[in-house]
C-alpha cells in the first residue's frame, strides 16, 4: 500500500493522495536515491537566472538532476557544471590507461552538459563546466577544498546550487558523503564575507539549495517532457556504459545497430520509472526529487 501525501505547490493549494508502490525487480538500481516522503511537498521553483550543479563525478549531475537542469535551461536559466573528481576510478578494467580515462570521462562531460543545455555549446573546461580535479576515491572536505568550491560559487554566482544529499542514510560511496559536505560548508564560506577573504571575490549566497539522492525528499520538480535530456546527456558518458548504466560497454550509442538501441530503450524505461516515482511523491506524472533548504 502506498503511503499518503500533502501537496502544496506554493500557491496554497493542497491535494492529497497516494504514493506509487515500488516497481520491478531490477527497477531502483539507478543512483538516484531511495524516496522518503514528507507531509508537506513543494512543486517547482520559479526557474532560476543562473544554477550551479555540484557533483562528485562527471555523470552524478544528470543522474540527480538532469531533468531539471534540462527544463531550466530550456526556460532560458545558464546552468554551470562544478565536478569535483577527476572519475579516474570508474573503470572495471585492471589495465585501464587511466590518463585516458580521466580525458574522455572530461570529453563525456562537456557533451553531457550541452545536451541539457539543449545541444547549445558550453565552452571548454572552466566556461560553464568547471573541473576541480580532485582524485576519484579519495576526495576530501578540507579547507582549501572548500575554498576552491567557495571560489566557484562566489565567481558563479548562482540563484540555486544543487549537489548531493550529505545526509543520505547508508550511502556507500564516500565521495558522494564527501562532496554533499563539501556543498553546504562551501556554500556557507561564500555567502558570509570573513570566510576566505583571500579570494578577494564578493560574498554570494544563493536563494536555495537542491539536494538530490534527498534522505527525505520535501520538493519536486517536474520533469515531464525533459526525460529524454536526462537519457540523452547521460548516454554521453560512454565511458560509463557497463559500470553505472548496466550497457554492453561495445556499443556506443550512436551506432545504430539493434542491440544499442535495445540497451538504451532499457536503460530509457528505468529513468522513465525513477522520474514516475519522483514525481508520485507530488501527484505529478514525472519528476526529480530533492530536499530543498531555502533559508541560506
Amino acid at each position: 500500500m502506498g503511503s499518503s501525501y500533502v501537496v502544496t505547490d506554493g500557491s496554497g493549494d493542497v491535494t492529497s493522495g497516494a504514493v506509487a508502490s515500488v516497481g520491478p525487480v531490477g527497477r531502483s538500481t539507478l543512483p538516484v536515491g531511495d524516496l522518503l516522503d514528507t507531509t508537506t511537498m513543494t512543486v517547482d521553483l520559479s526557474v532560476p537566472e543562473c544554477a550551479l550543479a555540484i557533483g562528485a563525478h562527471p555523470d552524478d549531475i544528470e543522474f540527480g538532476a538532469g531533468s531539471t537542469l534540462a527544463k531550466w535551461a530550456d526556460a532560458g536559466c545558464r546552468v554551470h557544471y562544478l565536478v569535483l573528481t577527476d572519475g579516474s576510478k570508474g573503470s572495471w578494467d585492471p589495465q585501464e590507461d587511466i590518463e585516458r580515462l580521466v580525458a574522455d570521462r572530461q570529453r563525456e562531460c562537456l557533451q553531457a552538459a550541452a545536451m541539457i543545455n539543449g545541444g547549445a555549446h558550453v565552452g571548454k573546461s572552466g566556461d560553464r563546466v568547471h573541473f576541480l580535479g580532485q582524485v576519484d576515491g579519495e576526495l576530501v572536505n578540507d579547507h582549501d577544498t572548500r575554498r576552491e568550491v567557495a571560489r566557484v560559487i562566489r565567481s558563479v554566482r548562482p540563484d540555486v546550487v544543487l549537489g548531493h544529499d550529505p545526509w543520505r542514510r547508508y550511502r556507500l560511496h564516500p565521495d558522494h558523503r564527501a562532496a554533499g559536505f563539501l556543498t553546504v560548508d562551501s556554500l556557507v564560506a561564500a555567502r558570509d564575507p570573513h570566510f576566505f577573504a583571500e579570494l578577494e571575490l564578493e560574498p554570494h549566497r544563493p536563494t536555495a539549495l537542491l539536494l538530490w539522492e534527498a534522505d527525505l525528499a520535501n520538493h519536486v520538480e517536474r520533469a515531464t517532457g525533459f526525460a529524454n535530456a536526462k537519457v540523452d546527456a547521460l548516454m554521453c558518458h560512454q565511458s560509463q556504459h557497463e559500470t553505472t548504466m548496466g550497457l554492453d560497454p561495445t556499443q556506443g550509442h550512436q551506432g545504430g545497430n539493434a542491440s544499442e538501441h535495445s540497451g538504451r530503450a532499457a536503460f530509457a524505461a528505468q529513468v522513465d520509472w525513477q522520474l514516475a516515482q519522483h514525481g508520485a511523491l507530488a501527484g505529478l506524472d514525472a519528476g526529480e526529487a530533492f530536499r530543498l533548504m531555502d533559508d541560506l
